[in-house]
């Protein structure tokens, strides 16, 4: 199955920020146990290339590991050179896309407007990351879908588990999740990592009621 074939399966992408080296596997881990099977690590986090590295040596093909908060070709990348197999952007940036195209990797750049969002498509992007949706609730997402219904779209933004569906009944293919699910400040003992699997697993199993 591809790496967007996977996203829109699993629907779920774990936006994770400020993990380290040493605490990644066990964050990882515990999503992948509460069956989170796609990851995104943020770029602005101190030694991301090897945090990148560590999941796909350790992980293989159990996770799809991808990077966000990607600003810049540079930054794409060295992300892609350390095994990211998706590129996730808050903003629209044509160059990012072309980098990452090249390369073969699967492009999420950020957007909101109808223009932007298809602009970022017929530039190459896979799939339009919806940024922030919070400012808007899922009736936009509804409205964008409707004149733009080939074009997938990732909401991102204020997701949590009581709107995480209506997101996806609207129209969004998958969503991404940050602090709600994840907030490495707070990961320090077994015990939080166990309750970072059951968190996971609510978002998980709460994907069974989605209508679409």
């Amino acid at each position: 199955m591809s790496v967007i074939s996977e996203i829109k399966e699993n629907k779920i992408v774990a936006v994770i920020r400020e993990a380290d080296v040493q605490t990644i596997e066990p964050i990882v881990g515990a999503l992948y146990n509460g069956g989170v099977k796609v990851i995104e690590l943020t770029a602005e986090t101190k030694n991301i290339t090897a945090i990148i590295d560590k999941v796909v040596q350790s992980f293989g093909d159990r996770i799809i590991v991808g990077a966000g908060t990607v600003l810049d070709p540079e930054t794409a990348r060295s992300v892609i050179m350390a095994g990211a197999q998706f590129i996730v952007s808050p903003t629209l940036n044509l160059e990012t896309i072309k980098l990452t195209k090249r390369y073969g990797v699967v492009c999420i750049p950020g957007s909101l407007t109808p223009t932007e969002i298809l602009t970022a498509y017929e530039h190459g992007a896979d799939m339009i990351k919806i940024f922030p949706a919070n400012a808007f609730g899922p009736a936009y997402i509804k409205s964008i879908h409707g004149p733009l219904p080939s074009i997938p779209l990732m909401v991102t933004g204020g997701i949590n588990l009581e709107n995480m569906n209506d997101y996806l009944n609207q129209g969004g293919v998958a969503v991404g999740i940050g602090s709600n699910l994840v907030d490495c400040k707070k990961l320090k003992t077994e015990n939080d990592f166990s309750n970072l699997t059951k968190n996971a697993a609510k978002y998980v199993s709460k994907l069974k009621e989605v209508n679409v």
